[in-house]
């Protein structure tokens, strides 16, 4: 998605050669209007897809995934990393290693949100080793919903998360795949 990469080579910036930092437009402070066009690339793409539910991690994914559900007429729902004393004791779990933050999470969401009627489509910000993506996904498998793919805004396609989900037979949508940031260089992979 050219306007997506466009953004990226211009705000976004490289720390020791594998952390991209996009933080001023996707995953501390938030344009709208970008979201809105990455929703819309995602309905597109997955509009035989008869989504019913999106669902995501917090926090990054959260805005994402609302302006997404907007777009497809339907509900999101988030994992939480932290169950609070607020939160459902019926609830589906599972642990994700988080590759920022180099620590494992219990992940967490109430069985009343996530149920074998839902055709789930699982979106995120970013994919890099896709620990996030297989315990969203796990927690799917859990409830006995569809799962009918995963959409990304950033890949880092010389990872391996994204090959391995796709190895899996999940349908996986990414707006950029980035291939390099060697020397702070981004290339990006083109379009199929």
């Amino acid at each position: 998605m050219k306007l997506l990469e466009d953004r990226i080579r211009t705000e976004g910036t490289v720390k020791n050669g594998v952390i991209l930092k996009v933080d001023s437009f996707l995953n501390h402070q938030m344009d709208a209007e970008l979201f809105r066009a990455m929703a819309k690339e995602w309905k597109r793409r997955f509009a035989d897809a008869g989504v019913n539910k999106i669902l995501t991690i917090e926090a990054s994914g959260i805005g994402l995934a609302c302006i997404a559900a907007e777009e497809f007429g339907c509900r999101a729902v988030f994992a939480k990393k932290i169950a609070g004393n607020n939160m459902d004791t019926d609830v589906y779990s599972t642990k994700i290693m988080s590759f920022t933050k180099g620590k494992v999470f219990d992940v967490v969401i109430s069985k009343r949100f996530l149920t074998p009627e839902d055709r789930v489509l699982i979106l995120d910000d970013f994919l890099a080793n896709g620990c996030a993506l297989q315990g969203l996904m796990d927690l799917v498998k859990q409830s006995g919903a569809t799962l009918v793919g995963c959409g990304i805004a950033i890949e880092k396609g010389f990872q391996e998360g994204g090959k391995r989900i796709r190895e899996e037979g999940v349908r996986l949508e990414s707006l950029a795949i980035i291939d390099s940031m060697e020397g702070g260089n981004l290339v990006f992979r083109e379009e199929a």
